[in-house]
Order: structure tokens, then C-alpha cells, then sequence
């Protein structure tokens, strides 16, 4: 109970340590990029490769550009090229055109006018807002449409507040169905992982450039404690909702704006369209820039080379069908930590083998991150970093201490009992250390004497040398024999060996023992 007891003190007062340690590592920041690095790991090796089918991406690629191009139609097209793609959406549940649209036309009041028709004329396009920090007084017909398209004053109140608005010029703002803001900042390390979901402007609360669909249709709900989506409450990280990417390169049904056109016009002259149009019957639509050089590029979790329309139809498609990440309390972080702390501490502390304490914290960072990915599969986002973080801060400290303090004691009683007793009983003593203190304590045990028959006129006969070489070589035939049957050597007097079995490790075959060694 001593033993137990101290070692006990010294695991607990390593685990304070070391948990402390990697608390300070883990929360201030420091980690910060190594926590996005593992999460970008997790999510392209465990994420879903593909998402449900109900949003579909429509992309002005470079393939669009270069059509477009043949036929003498440089970039930037005229805005009326994408009427009689809006028209041909028109049987979609939403069409999400994520290109601005704040200055008119270079091509003239008419270029506005056809696409502002063909707006209308669908009845399902909603246009990017572009939030700014600048100072800018609106006129009426901006704050009119931004209090159209602000959520109700039961929202959750954004965190994130903007000074102004850039809005679409006003013939799409009147034929528009609905509008949000698309501005949103990266992770510090410029990676696209969350998206919050409304912002904050004057009193308005304006949404994210799908939310204000979503509340529309109520698929999503919101009150002031925060918003819910497919049955379930919307846990944000951060104040943002933290995005599922889908593993592979192309997650959603993907259509080139120059295939969708020319389907278009083919069905508007009674030819078969190449991309039939009821492929996008209740579907979620989005249409942005794919292009390298069109300036919307953005790294994600699972790219380094994605575009902004990915990361809206990837929220789309997250609140939809609920399979966002869900951030796991902090409260399971620090106590994931604490277990990890306490389990490596004692076991480093109990097992002085390098060999098994390597195999040992090999096997705990396997369980650890095998936890961490079973989560994350299931859409479940742990901090990745701290329980690592704990191990290796524990393990570390540990080693230092054991090797340090403990170390010094163990080498001492192996130098100083190793020649006199079986290694098993040396490790025992290694083990339990408060056996051998000064006092010894009363113990039933074997005893067991050996001398040499007639010795005394022997050694008067021999020159000293030759009794001693005696005497060494007789000795140290029976100390291994004592040994080898786990007996331990007691003293030697002159010829006499006395040693004994029962102390301070009880086998059981102590007396069985004691006879081997004396027939051997």
C-alpha cells in the first residue's frame, strides 16, 4: 500500500504537469496551424466523397471562355448571355448566381435590362451581396431591398458586424428572388472552412448567400439562442459553421455554362438539348467563375485549389442534410487530455523498460487517433492536436523523471543486488523499493547453509594463493547454482554460504526450491 501509495503521488503530480503543459501549448494559439493541418487530413481521408445530389454547380470555366471566345464573344461576356441559361433553370428550386453584379453593364442599359427579364422571367435567381467595412450612406432603394432581404428580428445576433453594402444594380434588385452576403474570410492560415451564417449591418441582419433561401422555405429555423436545419440544432464553431468538404475532386453534378447555353438554344430550335433540362428540376443551383484567371479562387479543407462557389454549394448541401461538423464540447477536449495524461504518466512511472514504454506510447497515440477518426467519420469534429499534445507532454516528463530520480535508484539496487539474487527478485525490488529499508522486517523464510567439508586442513597445507583461488571458484559455482534456483545470497563466512527463500518475494515453491539448490 506504500508503493501503491507513492507511486500513486508521483503519477498524479506528473499528470498535473504535463496536462498543464500542453494545455498552455494547445490554447494559446501555438498550435493553432498544426490543428487545421491534422483537420485538413481528417477531412480528405475520412469525409464522404460525395455529397447528396440536390445541389448542382454550373461553372463559367476556361472551356466556357474559349466557346464563347470562338464565336467572337470576349470575356467579360454581356450579361444577356446568361438569360437563356436562367430560363433554362427555371425549373430548378433555386438558382444561386454567385458573380457580382453592382456596376451596370459595359455593354449598355439593354445588356441589364435582358438579364434583369430573364431574372424575373425564373423566378428562383438569388444575387450576391458584397459586405464591406467602408462607410457608405445607401439611398432608399438599397435600404428598402436590404431590409427585404435582412432575416426576421428573432435571429441570433452576428458577431460579425460590416459598415455598408455593395448591392446589384437596381434592375436585378427588383427582379431578383432573393439576395445574401458572399464576402467571408478564411481561416488565419487562408483556408476556406467555416462560413457564418448572417452578418450584421446597422440593424439589419443580413444573411449568408443561402440562408435567406433556406429561411424562405423553412428548412431552416432560428430564434435568438441560434438556428436549426434538418431536425437538429446548428452547433458553430467560432460563431461560423464549420464545413463537411466531400473528399473527391468533383462532389457535386458539375455542367459547363457553354454546355448549358448551347442546350439552350437547341431546345429554343427544336433540337434535342445535349443536357436535358429536367436534370435540374428541384434542384439547388449555383453558377460562379471556375477559371484561373477569373480571381475566385479559394483553398478548402480537402483542396488547395477550389473555387468560392464549391464552398457555397458545400454549405448548401451540409444544412440540407445535416451533415455538418459538429464541434465536441471543450469540456470532452480537457477531460480526453486528463485521461491521456494519467494513463501515460503511470505506466512510464511503473515500467522502467524503454522498449516497453516506446511500444506503450506508440500504441496509445494509435488508440487516440483511431478515436479521433471514428468522430470525425461520424461527423463529429474533436480538437485534434491536444490529446497528442498531452501524450507527448506526459510521456516526455515521465521519461524525465523516471530516468532522472528513479532511474539513479533503480541502477543502484541492480549494482547492488543483482550478484547476490535471482533477476526476478531484483525486479521485484525495483518494483517495490520500500522493501529494503533499514530494520528488515520478521518473515517466515527458507534458510539455507553451505560450507566446504574439512576446509580448515586444506587451507593449513596450501600457500594462501591457492586457498583463495579455492574458495573463489567453489563460492561462485554455488552462488549460481543459490541463484539460478531463486534463492538470494545472504553472506558468505569463509567457506560458508548462507542464503534463503521466502524474502522478499514469496513464490510458493520457496522449500522446493532450497532442496534443488542443495541437490545441485
Amino acid at each position: 500500500m506504500v508503493s501503491f501509495g507513492k507511486g500513486l503521488r508521483k503519477a498524479l503530480l506528473i499528470t498535473s504537469v504535463s496536462f498543464a503543459i500542453s494545455l498552455a501549448l494547445c490554447f494559446s494559439g501555438l498550435m493553432t496551424d498544426f490543428e487545421y493541418g491534422a483537420y485538413d487530413l481528417y477531412s480528405r481521408h475520412l469525409n464522404p466523397p460525395k455529397a447528396s445530389g440536390d445541389v448542382v454547380i454550373v461553372r463559367v470555366d476556361q472551356q466556357s471562355i474559349d466557346a464563347l471566345s470562338d464565336q467572337f464573344i470576349t470575356w467579360p461576356w454581356p450579361r444577356q448571355i446568361y438569360a437563356p441559361i436562367f430560363e433554362y433553370l427555371s425549373q430548378a428550386d433555386a438558382v444561386f448566381f454567385d458573380i457580382l453584379t453592382t456596376e451596370p453593364s459595359s455593354y449598355g442599359v439593354e445588356d441589364d435590362t435582358v438579364l434583369a427579364n430573364a431574372v424575373q422571367g425564373a423566378g428562383n435567381v438569388y444575387l450576391p451581396v458584397f459586405l464591406s467595412r467602408a462607410a457608405r450612406n445607401p439611398g432608399r432603394g438599397e435600404r428598402e431591398f436590404l431590409a427585404r432581404i435582412s432575416l426576421p428580428r428573432n435571429a441570433p445576433r452576428p458577431r460579425l458586424s460590416y459598415s455598408s453594402a455593395i448591392l446589384p444594380i437596381s434592375e436585378l434588385r427588383s427582379a431578383c428572388r432573393g439576395a445574401g452576403n458572399v464576402m467571408i474570410q478564411p481561416d488565419s492560415d487562408g483556408v476556406y472552412r467555416k462560413v457564418p451564417l448572417d452578418f450584421g449591418l446597422g440593424e439589419d441582419i443580413i444573411p449568408n448567400f443561402i440562408i435567406g433561401y433556406l429561411a424562405k422555405q423553412r428548412l431552416l429555423t432560428m430564434n435568438e439562442a441560434g438556428f436549426s436545419a434538418a431536425g437538429k440544432r446548428i452547433a458553430l464553431s467560432d460563431d461560423r459553421l464549420l464545413l463537411r468538404f466531400y473528399a473527391s475532386e468533383r462532389p457535386f453534378p458539375v455542367f459547363s455554362a457553354a454546355d448549358l447555353l448551347q442546350s439552350s438554344l437547341d431546345l429554343r430550335e427544336g433540337r434535342k438539348p445535349a443536357i436535358d433540362r429536367s436534370l435540374f428540376k428541384g434542384k439547388k443551383v449555383f453558377i460562379g467563375l471556375t477559371a484561373a484567371g477569373l480571381y475566385d479562387l479559394k483553398p478548402t479543407a480537402v483542396s488547395s485549389l477550389s473555387t468560392g462557389v464549391l464552398v457555397h454549394a458545400t454549405a448548401m448541401d451540409n444544412l440540407l442534410h445535416g451533415t455538418w461538423m459538429v464541434p465536441l464540447s471543450r469540456f470532452f477536449t480537457l477531460l480526453f487530455m486528463l485521461v491521456v495524461c494519467g494513463i501515460a504518466s503511470w505506466f512510464i512511472l511503473s515500467h522502467p523498460s524503454l522498449v516497453a514504454n516506446l511500444a506503450f506510447v506508440g500504441g496509445v497515440a494509435a488508440l487516440v487517433a483511431g478515436i479521433l477518426a471514428v468522430l470525425f467519420r461520424n461527423g463529429i469534429y474533436p480538437r485534434i492536436i491536444p490529446p497528442f499534445m498531452a501524450l507527448g507532454a506526459s510521456a516526455l516528463l515521465a521519461a524525465a523523471y523516471s530516468y532522472a530520480i528513479e532511474g539513479k535508484e533503480r541502477r543502484f539496487v541492480r549494482r547492488a543486488f543483482s550478484q547476490y539474487m535471482d533477476e526476478t527478485i531484483v525486479q521485484h525490488l525495483l518494483k517495490n523499493p520500500e522493501l529494503i529499508r533499514p530494520g528488515g522486517r520478521r518473515q517466515r523464510v527458507t534458510v539455507f547453509f553451505l560450507d566446504i567439508a574439512g576446509f580448515t586442513p586444506i587451507a593449513e597445507n596450501l600457500p594462501a594463493e591457492d586457498t583463495a583461488e579455492i574458495l573463489y571458484t567453489v563460492l561462485n559455482a554455488f552462488t549460481e547454482v543459490i541463484i539460478r534456483n531463486h534463492g538470494v545470497i545472504d553472506k558468505y563466512i569463509g567457506d560458508c554460504i548462507m542464503a534463503f527463500w521466502g524474502a522478499p518475494l514469496k513464490t510458493g515453491n520457496d522449500e522446493t526450491d532450497a532442496c534443488h539448490a542443495a541437490l545441485g
